[in-house]
């Protein structure tokens, strides 16, 4: 691609984009911005798009702001919202605001001497300014029919449910378009980019600009992603997929992706990963020639897994997936983490077994199956299905002399029984 806007075009990410946007960004490098309120302690995949947006518009050469709104989180964008959110307090807000700094810095690059990234919080300019002054500089620009003008704010005013809109809402639009004139006179960002839901506000930013200040500037928003199935995305049984492993693990947020239709990978292949396009061109055509081996859907769960969390973490994945639905070597699970384990069997029976009696005795495979575990209800019903050739210790079959011992522990702390192809029980050695 030749330009950050030819880029995102081809990955079919734009919705609306200003006239002129992509002519300014040919003719030189600019600066600008996406901003992200933090009203939970982590970003999810939705925000995901707009931070490889930004790394695109690094990687060609322009400089990324990132603004996190610690004073338009206390505020609430009503944005898609069909009803007021709570309102958060500033010591949540905080709390937050680290967190996802912590995040974001992982993506852009911070040490660049020509484009650097650059964090900044709206807190700090608007702590400073006075309602009054708000009224007088800012309010007088802009009108309210143009304000009500705004999908936004009709679409709630219009609510049948009879809630409407508080005025802490309405107000929003107009601060998030004095950030974009703040960052416009004091750092020379000409383009807010954001989610397609942000068009009114970003627009009410370029317009705020051109009336105070007689001067161009520029917007570019994506698209809000759905899956095909009309479910929406980035959302699951359990609730949000978060970029913090700790809210949401490498392991989940693998099986994710993995399990995406073919529709939906086609499209996420372009948007969520940096593969060249000649690469993605060819990965569609083995894909659609061979979709039962589901090789979008790896590559894509590997690449997103690798750029949130680590290449490390994505192997990992990809093992634990094969642990439970495809075939996997013997040493494969003896380099599985503790925790990835204990989710793959999360739902698997289990029981602990002290780890003396595995160091100094061992366990015939018989007693383990039956008594030990209760995993096959009888002694006799163990022989048969030994005889059957149907039982595995970490997946590798076992005849009826085998002694469950150390050398079976794996991970420090497991060691995996298993009959035929699903039936799963885990033992847990206590150490205690």
């Amino acid at each position: 691609m030749k330009s950050f806007i030819g880029e995102l075009t081809w990955r079919e990410m734009i919705h609306d984009i200003t006239p002129d946007t992509d002519k300014i960004l040919l003719e030189k490098s600019v600066s600008g911005y996406i901003g992200f309120d933090p009203t939970a302690d982590s970003l999810h995949i939705g925000n995901l798009v707009q931070i490889i947006v930004l790394m695109h518009f690094q990687n060609y050469g322009n400089k990324p702001y990132i603004l996190v709104g610690g004073a338009t989180g206390m505020i609430g964008d009503p944005s898609g919202k069909s009803s007021e959110r709570a309102l958060l307090d500033k010591k949540s807000l905080d709390i937050n605001l680290e967190k996802i700094k912590n995040q974001l810095s992982k993506f852009l690059k911070f040490n660049k001497k020509e484009n650097s990234a650059v964090i900044v919080n709206n807190y700090e300019w608007m702590k400073k300014l006075s309602l009054i002054d708000f009224n007088r500089d800012i309010g007088k620009h802009i009108t309210i029919n143009y304000m009500m003008s705004k999908d936004s704010v009709k679409k709630r005013v219009s609510n049948e449910s009879g809630e409407g809109m508080s005025f802490t809402e309405f107000s929003y639009q107009l601060i998030q378009g004095y950030d974009f004139l703040h960052l416009y006179k004091n750092y020379d960002c000409i383009l807010q980019m954001g989610g397609s839901d942000q068009w009114g506000n970003i627009t009410t930013g370029t317009e705020l600009i051109r009336r105070k200040l007689g001067k161009k500037a520029f917007a570019l928003t994506c698209k809000l992603l759905t899956k095909s199935d009309g479910s929406k995305f980035g959302k699951t049984a359990s609730g949000n997929i978060w970029l913090d492993k700790e809210k949401t693990s490498p392991y989940k947020f693998y099986q994710y992706w993995l399990n995406l239709s073919d529709e939906d990978s086609e499209k996420f292949i372009k948007i969520f990963t940096f593969l060249p396009r000649a690469e993605i061109e060819n990965l569609l055509v083995k894909h659609r020639n061979e979709k039962h081996k589901r090789i979008l859907q790896k590559k894509l769960a590997y690449e997103i897994t690798s750029l949130v969390h680590s290449k490390h973490d994505a192997s990992q994945a990809i093992k634990a997936s094969e642990v439970l639905f495809g075939k996997v070597t013997f040493d494969d699970i003896y380099k599985l983490d503790e925790n990835i384990v204990l989710e793959i069997f999360e739902g698997v029976q289990k029981t602990t077994v002290n780890k003396k009696i595995i160091f100094e005795k061992g366990i015939p495979i018989v007693d383990a199956l039956s008594d030990v575990t209760n995993f096959l209800n009888s002694k006799s019903e163990a022989r048969r299905a030994l005889n059957e050739n149907s039982i595995s210790v970490n997946k590798k079959k076992v005849k009826m002399d085998k002694i469950i011992d150390k050398n079976d522990i794996f991970s420090n702390k497991f060691i995996l029984l298993q009959r035929g192809k699903k039936n799963y029980f885990l033992i847990i050695i206590d150490d205690t």
